[in-house]
């Protein structure tokens, strides 16, 4: 089951960030210096986390940069775990590891996903292990709903009207929503002169996407679930009527009865305990914020880690909650417990960076990381009105949206990807290249329908039936039908308009060949079969080749640079030997030679991946065709070595 989570996601592991090769947003130890702290008392000899071509990171300066790094996020979490943990004793609230377990479950139910699967799709999606996610969510979670319980006592009136809600009469209905009271007027004169036609009414004029797209019905209306006017419109109506217009909020509803339901056969007496438990769970989960609020602002809460003034007269204490001190050494061992494999990999990837600097006789100046940043922000976009690039706008931006301070993105991904520019020289950007990019972008396009199928035989009885009558509305069906790719399945198999030099040639040949009504013969890409249908082509972009060539220029070499950084870096730690004592692995040099790494002139020529092709084909942000789709479907081999 693939299922997503609407959040933030922190960028791990090497990847193309958009404008640059970003390396994690960790620590890179050997380009910054790290501010000393107070090392745990008693602390053996130097021990390593990790020797990397026979340099040796220790455990220190681990704990150090992941401080350095997380120890800001990482203490404000102890201090708000604090503040509940000791309003929990005030008030004699207990939240066992079994209430917790109980919880995860309840969550995982909800969305109907496996536990183990919702476990691992936290970790996934949000970053957040299943031991963070448990004491740092899930505890918290329900600890401020206990206390919130407890100042919750419903009234009568609040449990009948609960009563009510769910055990009360309701009234099966079909709506239609307008967004103005005029248009609602209008359709309600015309459902009163045909009340059979509502439905078709509703999926066709209904702004409530929920409800139109099944002919306007709703869940059964109750008592006390939403607005009271539109519950009593909706009661005072007898079966097969059609109210007045009802407003709620700045939306128009016209209803139709069609039918009352009895209330439930069922004493107020026999459920009144259970309603009260209801209630209580239900207020307290909108109370909570506001309850951990309170508490917030009651507590005396010092957070010394950052300020070294007060630090010097409390050593030792990182932040202190109504007297309560936490160590620095908890905030350290917390931090290198949830950071400390990504910051150590981090710290790897600034060994081998520094190592083959060093061998090649490179170094990364201020200047060098200056140009990057304003490259950068020019490259997404970020300019001032007299076209230079906004490089302020953009580090405010960076800063903002990485949760991390300026030095450390500077530190972090600039200097690494101004290393690794050197790293691999330059890379040739030729007049065919050009062209091709030129074709690409502003060139006709084909718009075609797509009915996609993950296996042959079923693609030829869909191409079948497709020949008999090839038209796009009965494309259009098979696509909606057949398809496997959910995207175009959903639009009746359009997909954008098919582009040259997108790395698909297999498919860009199949749909440049085909006249407008015309059905293609089965494509198969990779494990996928397709069938296209031509619609029509797209006009050229007015423009010139000398117009735009210089623009071009600059985004080939970018992303032909980027591909080649990323490559090289790989050739670089798979030559690497590396001994991860904290994650318990261990990886020998290729070439038995582990100081001598190997310059970028050395890396096999490597043909380039589908990934690398479509990505060549996007234009880059800020560009003028920046706003245009990249292909939906996967492209095939791009059948083209990369340059040396």
């Amino acid at each position: 089951m693939q299922v997503s989570l609407s959040s933030i996601k922190t960028s791990r592991g090497w990847g193309l960030y958009r404008g640059f090769v970003a390396l994690p947003l960790i620590s890179i130890c050997f380009w910054s210096q790290v501010t000393a702290v107070e090392p745990p008392a008693n602390s053996p000899a130097a021990k390593p986390a990790a020797i990397v071509n026979g340099i040796s990171v220790t455990e220190e300066e681990l704990a150090d940069a992941c401080l350095a790094r997380h120890g800001s996020v990482v203490v404000g979490a102890l201090i708000n775990k604090v503040i509940i943990g000791q309003a929990c004793e005030r008030n004699g609230v207990v939240v066992t590891a079994v209430d917790v377990d109980n919880e995860i479950s309840e969550m995982s139910q909800r969305f109907n996903v496996p536990r183990d699967e919702w476990l691992s799709l936290i970790q996934r999606e949000r970053g957040v292990t299943e031991k963070q996610y448990r004491e740092d969510i899930v505890w918290p979670m329900i600890a401020l709903r206990r206390l919130a319980r407890e100042s919750l006592e419903p009234t009568d009136e609040q449990l009948n009207e609960q009563f009510q809600n769910q055990y009360g009469p309701t009234v099966k209905a079909r709506i239609i929503v307008l967004s103005n009271r005029e248009d609602a007027e209008k359709v309600r004169i015309e459902v009163l002169d045909d009340p059979e036609s509502f439905g078709v009414v509703a999926r066709e004029k209904s702004v409530d996407v929920g409800s139109a797209s099944i002919g306007g019905w709703v869940q059964p209306i109750r008592h006390f679930s939403g607005s009271s006017e539109f519950e009593a419109a909706a009661f005072a109506l007898a079966d097969g009527v059609i109210s007045e217009v009802v407003q709620v909020a700045d939306q128009f509803i016209i209803i139709k009865c069609e039918g009352h339901l009895p209330a439930a056969d069922i004493q107020f007496s026999e459920v009144r305990s259970r309603l009260a438990e209801v209630y209580q769970e239900k207020q307290s989960r909108v109370l909570a914020s506001k309850i951990f609020g309170e508490l917030q602002e009651k507590a005396t809460i010092e957070n010394i880690l950052n300020d070294t003034s007060k630090g010097q007269t409390t050593p030792g204490v990182a932040a202190s909650v109504n007297g309560q001190p936490i160590t620095i050494r908890k905030v350290r061992n917390v931090c290198v417990e949830r950071y400390g494999n990504d910051v150590l990999e981090a710290m790897l990837t600034g060994v081998i960076l520094n190592q083959a600097l060093v061998q090649q006789k490179l170094v990364v100046g201020q200047e060098d990381v200056e140009h990057e940043v304003a490259r950068a922000a020019e490259s997404m976009g970020f300019q001032k009105p007299n076209g230079q690039p906004d490089v302020a706008a953009w580090l405010e931006k960076i800063s903002k949206q990485n949760k991390q301070s300026i030095d450390f993105y500077l530190t972090d991904i600039v200097r690494p990807t101004v290393a690794l520019k050197k790293l691999v020289g330059s890379v040739p950007v030729t007049r065919e290249d050009l062209e091709k990019a030129f074709t690409a972008t502003f060139g006709s396009r084909v718009r075609c329908r797509v009915v996609v199928l993950d296996n042959q035989r079923r693609a030829q009885e869909v191409w079948q039936i497709a020949r008999q009558n090839p038209t796009s509305e009965i494309i259009g069906n098979l696509a909606e039908q057949y398809s496997v790719d959910p995207t175009s399945k959903a639009l009746r198999g359009e997909v954008p308009p098919i582009q040259k030099y997108s790395g698909q040639p297999s498919l860009e040949r199949e749909a440049f060949s085909l006249k407008v009504g015309e059905l293609s013969g089965i494509i198969q890409i990779a494990d996928r079969f397709m069938i296209l249908f031509c619609e029509g082509y797209t006009k050229p972009v007015e423009v010139t080749f000398d117009e735009v060539r210089d623009e071009l220029h600059r985004d080939l070499l970018e992303k032909k640079q980027r591909i080649k950084m990323a490559r090289y870096f790989t050739h670089l730690r798979e030559s690497a030997s590396i001994d991860n004592f904290l994650a318990g692995t261990s990886q020998s040099s290729k070439s038995n030679q582990a100081v001598n790494l190997p310059a970028a002139s050395e890396m096999p020529a490597t043909t380039i991946t589908r990934r690398e092709a479509q990505e060549l084909s996007v234009p880059r942000a800020g560009s003028r065709t920046a706003t245009s789709s990249s292909p939906a479907v996967a492209p095939a081999s791009f059948e083209e070595a990369l340059p040396k």
